[in-house]
């Protein structure tokens, strides 16, 4: 768990009991959320969000704004298991 401080305010990140990751790459998620900033001020209790990384992958975070600012990192989904599906391009990969 780590504590960091966003226009003020001061948020917990957390991890699900399923991420299992090693401490650097935990570092280069809390230096991501860093780099967004002031963003994840702007999102209310029980959205959700992505900050895809080269090297992880796509961080999904779910946000708790009651009783505390807390992000949790509920999964990591690497980029080999990213999908895109649309009209043109039925199940046409990353």
């Amino acid at each position: 768990m780590y504590r960091f401080t966003v226009d003020g305010e001061e948020w917990i990140l957390r991890f699900s009991p399923q991420v299992l990751i090693e401490e650097e790459e935990k570092q280069t998620i809390l230096q991501s959320l860093l780099h967004i900033g002031e963003e994840v001020a702007n999102f209310s209790h029980g959205n959700a969000f992505l900050i895809f990384t080269k090297n992880i992958g796509a961080i999904i975070y779910d946000v708790e704004r009651i009783p505390s600012f807390i992000l949790t990192i509920s999964n990591i989904i690497p980029e080999e298991n990213w999908y895109m599906v649309d009209s043109k391009t039925e199940g046409f990969h990353f």
